[in-house]
């Protein structure tokens, strides 16, 4: 019954996921968001539908049951090419029905996948080569991809190619053998369609993306990206998940690690669109991690927020979130409210701008790796939500999260062009988020984060909201002198009024990054600009982010920098 309702996921699934070329052929992007988010609610859907067939069948049974059950699903699966999101599955079946049962390899596949892991012969790739002329390749390689819509100008887009690849790579320059391996799945995002692969010449290897945009009356290139530090900017964590047709999930990431060796495995599953098996893999990583490492989890850095505790390991580039049990009396939210938003989160286009999070229920970490300082901030926090052994802490419910550093922090020793460099993302953040119709709230530098490729993110997501929930207006002016100097405001305040002025106080100090902010960014602080992204929301218009930085596009397309 397991193997069959995954069957049926699997199927709506890629169903979903097929449908993203026609989406994109026709520039049809309200269909691409509300796409994203059917596919992210089929998981829950058809794991409720299942446990609910299932439970009167198991309430008689002991929890060790499983473990004969699970030798009999393995036995099902070991043949199927998609064998490791049908042990996720599986496992998420087990954890519905028995929520307060540890984690075993005994009924579950926690450390480890199948005994004999299958390999398939799986034909993801074509080759094109080798050519010494690569106008020639180019041009080969982008006959062999159909699209139902004209190109715009399809051999100045080859010349861009061309141009960009021999000014920036002086091996091309040469006579060399070259060779084009890529993905015959294109990988369709938001607004995009990426075709992925490697370009071998003179034994050097480079990771290949080429973006392809939809003007809606027509397709073009957008640009050619040829490092491992773009590629993995594309399939960041803070972006929305590709749909691509995988047959073969676990290949396909092999491949992926080939071109991007500084990601995780679980980092690319969950890019693909398979988050719940990423969950699983992050999880095998982080008990091996546990293995070979002996640093203890501490107090994360930053200044402690006021709705979530936080920890880390410094040698695990990872941090765990837990919902405290009394907020600081200035949120007024309930820790449903809050799980809301990391589910909005989850489901809403990231445009680069959010870090993507996974929810662990019931997870369990070693005492002995816990600093004491750690335990007592726990005990004291969230007390309801951890369970201490003499061996164990069990938390009830958390979220990880990749960590960055805290952007407040970063920012402490910058100057010069790092310091306007990161000011200026900072607000381009902000807009970015609201272009997408999400009002961050809380808008402090604490509650951002600067990655390892310098990209600021938003990362505290309790008080986030749609931005066109909000009603944002303008200060009225006061009747009477003295009204400016009261403590109360002198005009009425209604629920989900916000006043952009006061955002200039409100997010700095007077100095030099008040400064840079005010000239790059000021109209953020007028009501105005927040009204005119309201207006653009509400008519559909769908904003253009790119995950590389617009010096880098062929097309001159007026975006938010």
């Amino acid at each position: 019954m397991i193997l069959e309702g995954y069957s049926e996921y699997r199927h709506e699934f890629r169903q979903i996921t097929a449908g993203a070329q026609v989406r994109f052929e026709t520039a049809d992007w309200k269909g691409i968001q509300v796409a994203a988010i059917e596919r992210i609610e089929l998981y829950k859907r058809v794991i409720g539908q299942m446990v609910t067939k299932i439970t009167p069948l198991v309430a008689a049974m002991p929890p060790d049951s499983w473990s004969e059950i699970k030798r009999h699903y393995e036995s099902l699966i070991k043949s199927r090419p998609d064998f490791g999101l049908a042990e996720t599955v599986f496992n998420t079946v087990y954890r519905k029905l028995f929520p307060d049962q540890l984690l075993s390899d005994e009924s579950l596949f926690v450390r480890e996948s199948l005994v004999d892991i299958p390999h398939f012969d799986a034909d993801l790739v074509q080759t094109f080569g080798p050519e010494s002329q690569l106008k020639v390749l180019v041009e080969e390689m982008l006959s062999a991809y159909e699209f139902d819509s004209p190109w715009l100008n399809l051999p100045m887009d080859i010349r861009s190619i061309v141009s960009a690849m021999l000014e920036s790579i002086p091996l091309l320059r040469q006579s060399v053998a070259i060779e084009f391996s890529m993905l015959k799945h294109v990988f369709y995002r938001n607004k995009g369609a990426y075709l992925i692969g490697r370009m071998k010449a003179d034994g050097h290897i480079f990771p290949i993306a080429i973006p392809i945009q939809n003007r809606g009356d027509g397709l073009f290139i957008d640009t050619v990206l040829w490092n491992e530090r773009d590629l993995s900017r594309i399939f960041s964590f803070t972006r929305a998940y590709f749909m691509v047709d995988v047959i073969y999930p676990n290949e396909m990431v092999e491949f992926l690690l080939d071109l991007l060796p500084n990601k995780k495995a679980w980092e690319l599953y969950m890019s693909l669109g398979f988050y719940k098996h990423g969950k699983t893999v992050f999880y095998r990583s982080f008990l091996d991690h546990l293995d070979d490492s002996s640093d203890q989890f501490v107090i994360a850095e930053g200044i402690k927020g006021m709705v979530m505790a936080v920890f880390a390991s410094p040698s695990y580039q990872v941090v765990f979130k837990i919902i405290k049990d009394k907020f600081s009396p200035t949120k007024r939210l309930t820790q449903g409210q809050v799980r809301d938003a990391y589910y909005l989160v989850k489901t809403h286009d990231r445009v680069g701008r959010m870090a993507d999070t996974q929810e662990f229920s019931n997870m369990t970490f070693p005492r002995q790796r816990f600093s004491e300082a750690l335990i007592a901030e726990l005990e004291r926090v969230v007390p309801s939500a951890i369970t201490l052994t003499d061996d164990l802490v069990i938390v009830r419910h958390l979220y990880t999260e990749r960590m960055m550093t805290p952007l407040n922090l970063y920012l402490r020793d910058k100057r010069g062009y790092e310091l306007r460099r990161v000011i200026d993302d900072y607000g381009s953040a902000i807009k970015q988020l609201a272009a997408a119709n999400i009002f961050p709230g809380d808008m402090l530098l604490k509650n951002f984060g600067v990655t390892r490729h310098g990209r600021v993110v938003f990362y505290d997501y309790d008080e986030i909201c749609y931005l066109t929930e909000i009603n944002f207006r303008k200060i009225p002016p006061s009747q009477n002198p003295e009204d400016s100097m009261s403590a109360e405001p002198w005009y009425d305040v209604r629920p989900n009024d916000v006043f952009p002025e006061e955002f200039e106080n409100f997010l700095f100090n007077s100095g030099p990054m008040k400064d840079i902010f005010t000239e790059l960014h000021g109209d953020l602080f007028t009501a105005e600009f927040w009204q005119g992204l309201q207006t653009n929301i509400n008519e559909q218009q769908l904003l253009d982010v790119f995950p590389y930085p617009a010096r880098r596009r062929f097309h001159n397309h007026t975006i938010f920098a």
